[in-house]
């Protein structure tokens, strides 16, 4: 799979953001998808017209992981863009994307376990867990890692 940084955003990519929301014992919350149970990953959604991409990401943290306790760290520099497999690509998306290019935003996470409900909204997710960022290459969807692997070395001083 091609996964590449940009300054822009090419068309046939949707707009996204992800965040990395760390504990403060530097672990990354991820989160198994509800509709691919093999799938887990951090949260990551859609940028709404109108929305900057920080508006989406404080959004997607209350909907996916139904807590707004977060402090911002740091925008990526970049956006960085992956393309879905044709056989997992949304229905909704009608062929209008190859993947999504996303802004991602590093988040200390400043509650405790109790503040975190994936139940909150329409639920992206059916179980989630604290994780070290070592590991989650052997969780992470094959073609997410190298997105995954580009914002590591991007926040490397925030989890490490």
């Amino acid at each position: 799979m091609k996964t590449m940084m940009m300054t822009g955003r090419p068309e046939e990519y949707r707009r996204n953001v992800g965040m990395m929301l760390i504990a403060p014992d530097r672990r990354v919350f991820v989160g198994c998808r509800a509709n691919q149970p093999d799938a887990w990953q951090m949260p990551q959604g859609g940028i709404d017209k109108g929305e900057t991409p920080v508006e989406a990401a404080c959004r997607e943290l209350r909907e996916e992981v139904g807590t707004a306790k977060a402090l911002l760290l740091r925008e990526s520099a970049k956006w960085i863009a992956y393309e879905v497999p044709e056989d997992r690509r949304p229905p909704y998306w009608k062929g209008r994307w190859r993947g999504q290019a996303q802004k991602w935003f590093a988040l200390a996470f400043t509650g405790t376990d109790a503040d975190i409900d994936i139940h909150a909204h329409d639920q992206e997710f059916v179980d989630w867990r604290w994780i070290a960022p070592g590991e989650l290459s052997s969780v992470i969807v094959p073609f997410k890692r190298a997105v995954y692997e580009a914002v590591f070395e991007e926040f490397a001083d925030l989890i490490s």
